[in-house]
């Protein structure tokens, strides 16, 4: 199935030329953003289901639009690919690409297994082609906020971090709610810290459909000393996104969800004291003071992502959610669903066992590097 490409931009120009491949869920962003982009040309959209496929001819008229990924592939015109596919197909699609000599743009996470990011990995570097991940909260106003303050040292050490990703849906057929959300807080976190977690473990249960987990807690420990939770749900009455970092001398409160003020820094505490002569005893003083919402920027996320990659490109400089970065999600991903599978609990009255051994993945941790 295809369409002319009535009215396209000039793909023999100076303009970056690019394919998309999926336009379900997320597509369609992409689609929107890579569109503002004086610098590129979408010269394609793929998708197996022609209903999206005249929804994609709609919103981009210039763009031709195929059922056949290989259709984009086999375009000596196209430099780059972007990935808006079920996780399960990001592996293969992405090979292919790389093999046809693209860059390669794939929506979080890279792949649906260590072995597969690896691989991905190696042979974007062996081929000297740009391999991005859209982990797009690093690209956030807010996000990029807080990483300053952390860095700045303003909260002081960072104690604990604790993140609630929950709503209503949407339950995913093909994994489980933790490779579902979770890469969006792993990637946080791993930004924000500047290291991977030493030892991750989790818990949770099936309530909809018996064999794929809708609820989980995932716990994590750095080797800085940090230690991390995150709530992760597809049934909440609510839609919360939300974290909370406590320092030693301050505490930050990040609400996605709100419109202004996304961002707070409390003033709050506990200050220790010696008293002289008391044999070491201490007394704790609480601390509550000023409440500061620092001003952010207002640029649109996927639109900087976008620009990033294209940058990326043309510089030949990593992009900052470059394929190791993206490696060491999946890698959290894959310990967090391994732990998961063993300490679950299903709906009463399943035939799987209620409850396994607490389980609790350990593994070296690998220097952080690229992208960062």
């Amino acid at each position: 199935m295809s369409y002319s490409r009535n009215g396209g931009p000039d793909v023999n120009g100076d303009k970056l030329v690019v394919g998309l491949i999926g336009y379900g869920y997320w597509g369609p962003n992409i689609l929107r953003n890579y569109a503002q982009c004086a610098d590129v040309d979408v010269k394609w959209v793929a998708d197996r289901d022609e209903r999206r496929l005249e929804k994609a001819h709609v919103a981009s008229p210039g763009s031709l639009v195929t059922t056949e990924a290989n259709d984009i592939f086999a375009d000596e015109q196209v430099d780059a690919v972007l990935l808006a596919t079920p996780i399960s197909t990001h592996y293969p699609l992405g090979k292919s690409a790389l093999l046809a000599g693209k860059h390669v743009f794939i929506e979080k996470p890279l792949a649906a297994s260590v072995k597969e990011a690896e691989t991905l990995v190696e042979m974007a570097e062996r081929r000297g082609r740009t391999l991005m991940v859209g982990h797009t909260f690093e690209f956030s106003p807010a996000v990029r906020k807080i990483k300053d303050i952390l860095d700045s040292g303003e909260l002081g050490d960072i104690y604990f971090i604790a993140s609630s990703r929950v709503n209503l849906g949407l339950h995913q057929k093909d994994v489980s709610v933790i490779w579902d959300l979770a890469p969006h807080d792993f990637s946080i976190l791993f930004y924000w810290l500047g290291e991977e977690a030493s030892q991750i473990s989790s818990f949770g249960r099936s309530c909809v459909h018996e064999c794929n987990p809708d609820v989980a807690f995932v716990n994590m420990a750095f080797p800085s000393g940090t230690v991390a939770e995150i709530q992760l749900s597809w049934l909440s009455p609510v839609k919360l996104r939300r974290t909370m970092v406590v320092g030693s001398r301050k505490m930050l409160l990040y609400d996605d969800t709100e419109s202004v003020e996304k961002v707070k820094i409390y003033d709050h505490g506990v200050n220790v004291t010696v008293e002289p002569g008391s044999y070491g005893e201490f007394q704790l003083s609480y601390r509550t003071g000023d409440i500061v919402s620092p001003r952010l920027d207002t640029w649109e996320p996927l639109l900087a992502e976008a620009q990033h990659f294209i940058e990326s490109i043309k510089t030949g400089t990593p992009p900052r959610t470059d394929g190791l970065s993206g490696l060491r999600v999946v890698r959290a991903l894959e310990r967090a669903e391994q732990s998961l599978m063993m300490n679950r609990t299903t709906v009463p009255g399943s035939s799987e066992a209620e409850w396994g051994d607490f389980l609790e993945i350990e593994a070296p941790i690998p220097a952080m590097s690229g992208g960062r």
